[in-house]
């Protein structure tokens, strides 16, 4: 418990750590945020008031007040993001896993276009140094060397990410700053007058709205990663990061005031981000600008991959090889996912080339994860027994904000928002495919009372005509209840090859709603033949069956309550230890079953994505000289609808 509250406590390192981790994605928005809003239309006094006005009251009502303030509250055991916050609410109602499958599926397919779009925004700035220099080619690159090093951790040079974020943030209010000081009066751009007035008067409404949005992209991950900065420490840093970013768009907002009347010259690298900056410094302006999104890219690919991992846990993706390059908490690594993300990424370039095009892409399936947070941190404030007429006032402002955003977004569908929407549908698909498979799979599970079987079992372990199977024997078993078993279990034991065996064990998981949860219970159901451990691991506990159990066995035998020496005479009078066997019930579709159309859909996807992924012994960790796999059908064919007649021979 002191760990926890270690992590949690404000600190400098703490500070350092967040502007490092946590504001890649938005603290890069600086980079085309301006740009997109004035596109290809004429700079006018009402556009660029209006625009910043637009740029920060979205901050103040998305970043501050519902994710800083309010969101940052929901934390399950000091961990944040869009599967920790389900976790906590998933007992209220089986429906809230829909939100939380499209909001995580939202994240990750922002996570292929955030790489391209940042990486190609600072690239860009080159243009302007040399004019008619092809980025795409160097852009691809550094994308492509960011995914092929992730599989050897990243905890080394991530320990560079804070103070290189923390000099990207200070050099964006310098010089945000100096501007500033030319005109003074660009500050009552603040007053939310000017973005109202703008929005109620000009016809591209809508399209300013889309691009306004991009500005808060990154607000999720304040969330995401508040397992890895604690609460305080995101809060404290967010004060500097916002007054940086603010300054910068005031400082990029005079610039366009003493241009009104002109059109940004795009084609030749103009954007003013870059314009501001002094000549001298633009090439070590382009280098920081290059290097934060790299690091932003690197938060949103660490980003995937916790979500991805999540979502194994609580069996809402195929089971996938995961690793863990670095001792550091939280440093994992999901190949298919890195490769996945790479190819995606590359797709964008090769599909969209610039910045200015991929702005077109950018947003649209963010809004969408940050409508089902929405809905998932109203559920929480109602658990939390928030009085109702303040949960209604949050799901309505929000509701009605991220609407017209989403609204705002969708006029960007047809110049590259299908791109991210497609992502997230397939993405979502194997989602809810897998989700639905289990159900559809658990509907017919049938349970039988184990107590029935107690001495058939006794008697089998005792049945030396029967040649011995194994000397300890595992099955792992979704009963979740100790006095039933599923009766595949009890045939495979008993009738499809009787099974002896010295001692049976019975090895449940349950995935818990805490994150780091690590418990286990064991219930001798026939003393020294029948056993049972019930493991409680959390959703980011990595599930190593083999590992664990081989733990509390041990444990067992130093406290003398199990014997596992083998029974064999010439075995046991030197003490060696019995062989053990893992048996895995693997289900398969009979031709003959009574599925519906749709389930029947279902369980076909389902076995497909089966084939992509780990299967049960490998996903949950077991030693694969120890496992025996066996098949059977998922439904085993009844006869009472079927009549068949008896015909005597007739000579």
């Amino acid at each position: 418990m002191n760990k926890h509250k270690d992590i949690h406590k404000l600190s400098a390192a703490g500070l350092l750590i967040s502007l490092g981790i946590i504001y890649g994605d938005i603290g890069t928005s600086p980079l085309y945020v301006f740009k997109a809003i004035i596109g290809d239309r004429e700079i006018t006094s009402d556009l660029i008031l209006g625009g910043l006005s637009c740029i920060f009251w979205t901050l103040t009502l998305q970043t501050t007040i519902k994710y800083v303030i309010i969101t940052l509250r929901a934390d399950n055991k000091g961990e944040g993001g869009i599967f920790s916050l389900f976790s906590l609410v998933r007992r209220r109602a089986r429906w809230l896993a829909i939100p939380a499958m499209i909001g995580g599926c939202a994240l990750l397919a922002d996570g292929i276009i955030t790489p391209p779009i940042t990486v190609s925004s600072a690239i860009e700035g080159l243009g302007l140094k040399y004019p008619g220099l092809p980025t795409v080619p160097i852009v691809v690159l550094i994308i492509t060397t960011l995914f092929v090093i992730q599989q050897f951790g990243t905890s080394t040079v991530g320990k560079a990410f804070g103070p290189i974020m923390f000099l990207w943030f200070t050099m964006m209010g310098v010089l945000g700053f100096n501007y500033v000081l030319q005109y003074p009066g660009i500050v009552k751009a603040l007053n939310p007058y000017y973005a109202i007035h703008l929005l109620s008067s000009s016809p591209d409404a809508f399209i300013i709205l889309g691009a306004v949005f991009l500005c808060t992209t990154g607000a999720e991950a304040l969330y995401s990663d508040l397992g890895h900065c604690g609460r305080d420490n995101i809060r404290i840093s967010w004060i500097y990061v916002k007054t940086c970013l603010i300054l910068n768009y005031l400082g990029q907002a005079v610039w366009l005031w003493q241009r009104q009347g002109l059109v940004l010259n795009t084609s030749a690298g103009e954007n003013p981000f870059y314009t501001i900056m002094p000549e001298w410094f633009l090439i070590f302006g382009i280098a920081i600008a290059t290097m934060a999104a790299v690091i932003a890219s690197q938060a949103l690919i660490s980003g995937s991959f916790t979500l991805i991992s999540e979502a194994v846990r609580l069996n809402l993706w195929p089971k996938v090889r995961i690793v863990y390059p670095s001792i550091q908490k939280g440093q994992l690594y999901v190949p298919s996912m890195n490769w996945l993300l790479l190819a995606g990424c590359i797709s964008v370039m090769f599909i969209f080339g610039e910045s200015a095009r991929m702005e077109a892409a950018y947003g649209l399936s963010i809004t969408v994860a940050m409508l089902m947070t929405t809905i998932l941190v109203s559920v929480y404030l109602h658990r939390m027994k928030v009085p109702v007429y303040i949960i209604v006032l949050f799901a309505a402002i929000y509701c009605v904000i991220e609407l017209t955003f989403f609204a705002g977004n969708m006029a960007k569908f047809m110049h590259g928002g299908w791109f991210t929407l497609l992502i997230g549908l397939i993405l979502f698909s194997v989602m809810y495919a897998w989700a639905a498979a289990r159900r559809i799979k658990n509907r017919y599970v049938k349970f039988v009372e184990i107590e029935d079987y107690y001495n058939v079992i006794s008697e089998l372990s005792d049945d030396a005509t029967i040649s011995k199977y194994a000397s300890q024997l595992v099955y792992l078993t979704s009963a979740n209840f100790k006095s039933e078993i599923e009766s595949k279990i009890m045939y495979s034991i008993l009738q499809k090859q009787p099974k002896r065996a010295d001692v049976y064990w019975l090895v449940h998981v349950d995935v818990t709603d805490e994150p780091y949860t690590r418990e286990y219970k064991v219930d001798f159901l026939v003393p020294g033949k029948l056993i049972r451990v019930d493991f409680r691991l959390g959703f980011r506990v990595e599930q190593r069956i083999n590992l664990l159990f081989r733990m509390v066995v041990e444990e067992l035998v130093r406290k003398g309550e199990v014997d596992i020496t083998s029974r064999y005479p010439s075995l046991n009078k030197h003490k060696i230890v019995g062989d053990f066997k893992f048996v895995v019930l693997e289900k398969v579709l009979s031709r003959s079953n009574k599925l519906s159309f749709r389930d029947r859909s279902i369980m076909a996807y389902y076995f497909i994505l089966k084939r992509f992924g780990l299967s049960e012994e490998r996903g949950f960790g077991l030693d694969l000289s120890f496992v025996a796999v066996e098949q059977v059908p998922l439904i085993i064919s009844t006869t009472e609808d079927i009549s068949l007649t008896r015909v005597q021979d007739s000579y």
